[in-house]
């Protein structure tokens, strides 16, 4: 480990009901080297666009500081004169050379960007210019993982372990439950690491919530019974009830809090292609939290703490859509019934009706449940792409554009004329299908990349642009492709006369971690169009096989980019490196 300094300078400016402000500076030195590094960032945020953040925050800069704005970024690289040649320097020359440093003209001085940000409405929108949320200083030394963080499929190929992941799926997923019991001490080292009943007291004096960040409830005559308090939770408080009302804690999407369980999920997010989500459930012993229920999602617990009993029954309704209470006087007996143990994992399909409690003599238990496949459905699917897919079709067939016999809309139920029609018109949309005609999703992949966790960083680091501004003799490459989607769209400024269709490029390196999987109210709902337009860099259809190439090639110069312009390449390189998107080799 090299010898060296890093200093950071903070200017924090709060003002009550109005705004907050930080004027970072940061020196960087390594000895042996003859320059130092510095950057200087400047982040700011109306007080009204911080309303989902715990006001708690507001007066601590290290806090507050994740969720403000980049509006600009500076870096520099200052280099040192040269001690032998200064020596050799005469009087006049070294003269000189000191009036042009107190001026504040530097040797070598290295001009890396001037990055301006796009400012969002507010910092629960996917934080438009959110950096990720640092590592607390209070949070512990993290233990060495047994997971491998080397892509998406090898961390899932490691959490399943030792079941391959092409038997998982042929034998297991969305069909069974699969019990993997570990007798491995290190790795129930690290379960115990990503959440425990002891990580609540920092926790709680962060600023979090019932209702919106935590649960308290417990199963009673099988009924569940919130036992919520109002506000904010008191660790103190919460202690007391815990150990006096035996109700368990539910701990809403802890990765907004705990870092490595974000970097689990990010890295499942691109490995599922699918939104993942997590709770964590702490219940005392001879306690049950839920009564018996089927979820929406597909599962994976995790055992942290303690021992969990668990009893599993056939679905009612397999694959379920929906949650739904099962009372016990229908599900029948368990098909499954075992004991949850430290660094043991369980999978089960959505659907699948369960129970769990901790046994007797054990202090508490805790797990973490990650959950995905929310609404991801062949289902969803053809809901989302079949109007856009039947808009197009019309415009190319006549017959789909004829209009429906007259009086079909009030006699419909007395006539087999319509099925028939329609049969006919879905066959001719499967065989344009098959002859290649291109699908446009409306909703559900917008969805993923605008929700889903930013890339995980790790060490507290910052996103910025990677390296120098790009320029035609430059090799770039395309940076977390996983969190890149292309879409060919309808242009925001379309006319009622014609519809010009655009090529937009999304992201989710700005995405809000704070906000991940927290819902969205009725505000960012009515400002959808414009988040999205916001996250969207929109170019000309003339650049599909350009941005194409970036996604498919590792790396390639901006002049070999298939546009017919330098300008263009060099305009398209410069827009990705502004966004962060790529970085120069």
């Amino acid at each position: 480990m090299p010898t060296s300094f890093f200093v950071l300078m903070r200017f924090f400016l709060r003002v009550d009901g109005v705004l907050i402000r930080t004027n970072d500076t940061r020196l960087y030195h390594e000895t042996g080297t003859n320059y130092m590094l510095r950057e200087f960032s400047t982040r700011e945020s109306k007080i009204a666009d911080l309303q989902n953040i715990p006001p708690a925050f507001y007066t601590d800069p290290n806090e507050i500081q994740q969720y403000l704005p980049i509006k600009l970024l500076q870096c520099e690289k200052l280099e040192f004169p040269d001690k032998e040649s200064e020596s050799e320097m005469t009087e006049p020359e070294r003269t000189q050379r000191q009036g042009q440093q107190t001026e504040g003209t530097h040797v070598c001085r290295l001009f890396l960007g001037i990055m301006p940000k796009k400012g969002g409405k507010t910092a629960s929108k996917a934080g438009e210019g959110d950096a990720p949320p640092k590592r607390n200083k209070t949070e512990p030394a993290r233990i060495p993982s047994p997971l491998n963080f080397e892509s998406p499929d090898s961390l899932f190929k490691s959490l399943i372990s030792p079941i391959a992941p092409k038997d998982f799926f042929q034998d297991y997923w969305e069909q069974k439950p699969l019990l993997i019991q570990r007798s491995d001490s290190s790795l129930a080292a690290y379960y115990q690491s990503l959440f425990q009943f002891a990580d609540l007291k920092q926790l709680c004096g962060r600023g979090v919530f019932y209702g919106r960040d935590m649960n308290f409830c417990r199963c009673v005559n099988g009924k569940k019974v919130v036992l919520n308090k109002d506000g904010k939770v008191n660790y103190n408080q919460l202690k007391k009830d815990f150990d006096q009302k035996r109700a368990t804690i539910q701990f809403h999407q802890p990765q907004r809090f705990k870092d490595e369980l974000w970097r689990i999920q990010e890295k499942l997010e691109c490995f599922f292609g699918s939104l993942v989500g997590s709770n964590v459930y702490i219940t005392p012993q001879e306690s049950q939290g839920l009564p018996p229920h089927y979820d929406d999602v597909e599962v994976f617990i995790l055992q942290l703490e303690g021992e969990k009993r668990w009893r599993l029954y056939k679905p009612t309704v397999p694959l379920a859509r929906e949650y739904s209470l099962e009372p016990e006087d229908r599900i029948g007996s368990p098909t499954h019934e075992f004991t949850l143990k430290p660094g043991d994992l369980l999978y089960f399909p959505r659907g699948t009706i369960h129970q769990a409690d901790t046994p007797s003599g054990v202090q508490h238990s805790t797990h973490v449940t990650i959950s995905t496949y929310q609404n991801n459905s062949w289902g969803d699917f053809l809901l989302d792409i079949v109007p856009g897919f039947v808009f197009d079709s019309m415009k190319q067939d006549v017959a789909i554009r004829a209009g429906l016999p007259r009086k079909l809309l009030m006699d419909v139920n007395k006539s087999d004329y319509a099925p028939k029609q329609l049969s006919g018109f879905l066959r001719g949309l499967a065989d344009k299908l098959e002859s290649g005609q291109e699908l446009r999703s409306a909703d559900m992949k917008k969805d993923f990349i605008t929700n889903r966790l930013p890339p995980y960083l790790g060490g507290g680091c910052e996103l910025t642009p990677g390296g120098k501004l790009p320029k035609l003799d430059d090799k770039i490459t395309l940076r977390f492709k996983d969190h890149v989607l292309i879409l060919v769209e309808p242009h925001q400024e379309m006319t009622d006369v014609s519809t010009e269709m655009a090529l937009f490029v999304f992201h989710s390196l700005n995405n809000s971690r704070a906000m991940h999987m927290m819902g969205a109210g009725e505000e960012e709902d009515d400002d959808e169009d414009e988040t999205l337009k916001g996250r969207g860099l929109r170019f000309p259809l003339s650049h599909t096989e350009a941005l194409k190439q970036l996604l498919t090639i590792e790396t390639v110069f901006v002049k070999d980019l298939r546009l017919d312009l330098d300008t263009d390449k060099e305009n398209l390189a410069l827009s990705l490196w502004t966004e962060c998107l790529i970085a120069v080799m």
